[in-house]
């Protein structure tokens, strides 16, 4: 026999929203906080995907927040940590995405400290010679710009790939 479960149906007019209740959805919302850092913007969005009204949700993020299950410093730590350890993505592509994410620029920059200065030069020096072997171009200058374009496109500084290109390949 199959349970009728109100809340576990969707809305009519939007099949991507849920109806929970307020229990259901903090009940959810820890976990959805728990499994990874996430931004506000990511949970307010959650929560309206829950169905939750304006007021809910404001109110719910206030009581995620005082109960430390939300933190958007500690986020951007993580993010801008993982991305560049992980992905090995530059610190402006990793600014751009934190900034999409809807992050003040103060937490910006307290994420981006988490990058130590000569870690990051040894990856994109090892990036660089990586895409060098990759790269099967003749012409030493189309190779070397090539190579450079990949680096910028992964967000690192174009000063200091050029630099770096210099460094390494003359």
């Amino acid at each position: 026999m199959k349970k009728n479960n109100k809340s576990k149906t969707t809305s009519s007019s939007n099949p991507q929203i849920k109806n929970f209740s307020n229990q259901e959805a903090l009940s959810k919302i820890y976990r959805y906080c728990a499994y990874q850092e996430r931004s506000h913007r990511e949970v307010k969005n959650k929560l309206f995907e829950y169905g939750l009204y304006a007021s809910e949700v404001d109110a719910l993020l206030s009581r995620l927040i005082t109960e430390g299950f939300l933190n958007e410093e500690r986020f951007a730590k993580a993010f801008a940590g993982g991305k560049f350890r992980l992905m090995k993505w530059g610190k402006l592509k990793i600014e751009k995405e934190l900034e999409m994410r809807g992050l003040t620029p103060r937490c910006i920059a307290r994420g981006m400290t988490e990058i130590d200065h000569s870690d990051y030069s040894k990856t994109l020096r090892e990036l660089l010679v990586k895409k060098s072997k990759a790269v099967s171009e003749s012409n030493p200058f189309q190779k070397k710009n090539k190579i450079a374009r990949y680096a910028i496109s992964k967000g690192y500084e174009p000063e200091l790939v050029w630099e770096m290109i210099r460094e390494v390949f003359d």
